[in-house]
């Protein structure tokens, strides 16, 4: 792995870029062709004017005028990643929003890059070092230095390129430096965090795979004993029927019906209630099933039964789990394809890997053991990023059916005992949003100012910008706003709002006025009648 202190030496490579003056650099985006940037070539440089710009692949984008720099880096002989650096001609904010990515990455994510260079961010975005769809990890089949770049080297190369370029384009550096990503984006996020830790000023970590391998070693446990007994698969027919169960046992405890869950952790279902008294059908599920539904709400185990990672949150099965854990037959889920694929090219190396005759055990020594170092972002001591005044927040949709709620919870905990309460309060905050599938989505507020969605109060209201006014104006973040709009455009207007609170607070209803207005919720502790 490479230094975290790498940035004071690549500082230095800005000599060379003298071919490029400041004042051409602005009106000459071409210049930036010529810039020299360790282990990168420069293979685009060019002024886009405002309108609709069609990126290499995907659809096209609304963007304002802006310079588009291109690039690849090979910092070792089997790598080849690819990174676009946008940096906006007009009306710069000063500042520069990095972009993630999600699943095993193979793409950029230009529609993100879009929307930051409108909000006046200089932003830039890289493809972790292969192209292909993102739950495909067949490119790591044989190539180590691949999982490498996948794992923190990418993103982190990119980010010392782009504020290279930025300081010979505006002729000065960032005032601040922000990351907002959700998913493998999130994981990306506590690399940064951990082990780069100059790298930004203030982070926004939403659902992260953080701990990678024990998430997909958990998928391996779970899967096996969902698919090892064809009478345990639960068809995802039955999704509406088991949420329904868990919204007439838990749904009702704040005196609101929403159809989603405000206090999960509150929430102690009995799976049993669903076993079918006659013929089975869609409203009741068999002995086996019960056995299968326990074991996802369980998570993963090792021999010994100890817990290795957490399960999913009762309330959150229809309809993410149809998609993420049961898919439209057996074997069909994501969850399926992104164990099968880290496994098969990641840890073994081997194409005929088959979940179902695997044995967990060694699979997940192995998986620690060939891609901890290289994927892992959980290490709780975050004393280097706090000590230079980093900023960060986390968050997670409790609905979340691809990435288990509590493992960001008792990540945050971890880092809570490792610098202490008080000195974590000073950097660090939690936010967990109820009724919120993976990243966004579901029947709860899902808009909170993540990943450039708006709230019905205000951008003030949102997550990112309570990141930028912690960094900037030392503003602690306290109550966000969360937002349902009606099909999830804004422009259909709003169904619910709902106040977000620092865990481990919740919003509490106050008994009167309308219960989709956050104005008639307040945040205080979970154990406040």
């Amino acid at each position: 792995m490479r230094s975290a202190t790498a940035h004071p030496s690549r500082l230095l490579l800005l000599l060379a870029i003298t071919v490029v003056s400041v004042n051409a650099a602005t009106s000459h985006c071409e210049g930036l062709l010529k810039a020299a940037l360790p282990n990168t070539t420069i293979t685009t440089g060019e002024s886009v004017p405002a309108g609709k710009f069609t990126p290499p692949y995907g659809n096209g984008v609304d963007v304002p005028e802006f310079c588009r720099v291109a690039g690849v880096l090979r910092p070792s002989s089997d790598s080849y990643i690819r990174f676009e650096v946008w940096l906006p001609t007009r009306a710069w904010n000063g500042k520069y929003l990095g972009v993630g990515n999600g699943g095993f990455a193979g793409s950029i994510d230009y529609r993100a890059m879009s929307g930051n260079l409108k909000r006046g961010y200089a932003t830039a975005a890289t493809d972790t070092g292969h192209e292909a769809d993102a739950a495909d990890a067949s490119w790591a089949y044989g190539h180590p230095d691949r999982v490498i770049a996948f794992g923190y080297r990418a993103l982190h190369e990119t980010t010392a390129n782009a504020k290279l370029l930025i300081q010979a384009f505006y002729g000065r550096a960032p005032e601040h430096s922000y990351f907002d990503s959700c998913s493998d984006g999130g994981r990306e996020a506590l690399i940064e965090a951990q082990r780069f830790p100059e790298d930004f000023d203030g982070i926004l970590a939403g659902a992260p795979a953080n701990a990678w391998n024990h998430l997909l070693t958990a998928g391996l446990d779970v899967t096996r004993s969902v698919l090892a007994n064809p009478a345990g698969y639960i068809s995802s027919n039955k999704l509406p029927a088991i949420t329904s169960a868990v919204m007439k046992a838990c749904g009702a405890s704040d005196g609101v019906k929403a159809g989603f869950l405000n206090d999960p952790e509150r929430c102690h279902f009995d799976a049993s209630v669903l076993l079918c008294k006659g013929v089975e059908s869609r409203s009741c599920l068999t002995a086996p099933q019960i056995a299968s539904l326990k074991k996802i709400y369980t998570g993963g185990e090792d021999s010994r039964g100890h817990a290795t990672f957490p399960g999913l949150v009762p309330g959150s099965e229809d309809p993410g789990w149809a998609d993420w854990v049961l898919g439209f037959g057996p074997g069909g889920s994501f969850g399926n394809v992104y164990v099968e694929n880290y496994f098969r090219y990641m840890v073994y190396n081997d194409p005929s890997w088959n979940v179902l005759t695997a044995n967990v055990e060694k699979a997940s020594h192995l998986a620690v053991e060939k891609t901890a170092r290289a994927l892992d972002a959980t290490d709780p001591d975050l004393h280097r990023f706090s000590d230079r005044g980093g900023k960060l927040i986390l968050y997670h949709g409790w609905n979340d059916p691809a990435i288990s709620p509590w493992a960001t919870i008792a990540y945050y905990q971890s880092v809570v005992s490792k610098m202490g309460a008080q000195n974590a309060a000073k950097f660090v905050r939690l936010y967990m949003v109820p009724g919120v599938q993976h990243c966004f989505g579901g029947p709860g507020p899902t808009s909170f100012g993540q990943l450039g969605t708006t709230t019905a109060k205000g951008p003030e209201h949102g997550v990112y910008a309570a990141l930028e006014a912690w960094v900037e104006d030392g503003t602690a973040p306290k109550t966000m706003i969360g937002t349902k709009y009606n099909g999830n455009e804004p422009a259909k207007g709003v169904q619910i709002t709902r106040p977000l609170c620092a865990y481990p607070q919740i919003a509490k209803y106050g008994g009167t006025g309308d219960p989709k207005d956050a104005a008639n919720w307040s945040c205080a502790s979970a154990l406040t009648p």
